[in-house]
């Protein structure tokens, strides 16, 4: 397992309530995320490539440098997943599953918690390749947080041996709830 960045050990360690445990940490898959992701480079490489010939064929003048920061946004995203998720922490508690994230700054740390009592009865996993995939254990989450899919399912994005962790979710809850 790669290094836990300290700003987000600190910023567990600022999260846990008195008494509680950590059962299991780990953190996004974020090479699978950066494939699923780079789905994005097959738009954003022919954008390129065609703002390039629109400017050298003299078709475009003043829209040049707009049409090329498009393609450029759109080539950058895959990367930009794969930073946010190297700032990312899952962790089961006894009393709750939290989703960390440290930015850049300590102004710009999230965390998201949700306790047993409010998760799913049924714990889903969408299996993304080999042991690697989704674990939803909440429902009707808005669409916005960027841990819930288009149909407000929440959890943990690109989790690493998700049968194993959905198990050991699914135990403390039962242990703990």
């Amino acid at each position: 397992m790669a290094r836990i960045p300290r700003s987000l050990v600190r910023l567990l360690d600022q999260s846990l309530h008195e008494g509680e445990r950590v059962l299991w940490q780990g953190r996004p898959h974020a090479w699978a995320d950066l494939k699923m992701a780079s789905v994005t480079w097959w738009l954003g490489v022919p954008w390129l490539a065609m703002t390039g010939l629109a400017r050298f064929m003299g078709w475009i003048d003043e829209a040049t440098f707009p049409l090329f920061m498009v393609g450029v946004a759109i080539m950058a995203i895959p990367i930009i997943h794969f930073i946010r998720d190297l700032q990312t922490l899952f962790v089961i508690t006894n009393r709750r599953a939290l989703i960390l994230r440290a930015a850049w700054t300590e102004k710009k740390t999230t965390v998201d918690s949700t306790y047993y009592e409010r998760m799913d009865k049924e714990l889903e996993i969408l299996a993304i390749s080999g042991n690697v995939g989704h674990l939803n254990f909440a429902s009707r989450i808005s669409t916005s947080n960027p841990d819930a899919d288009l149909t407000g399912r929440y959890g943990f994005r690109c989790v690493k041996n998700v049968d194993k962790v959905r198990d050991l979710l699914a135990g403390a809850i039962a242990k703990y709830a």
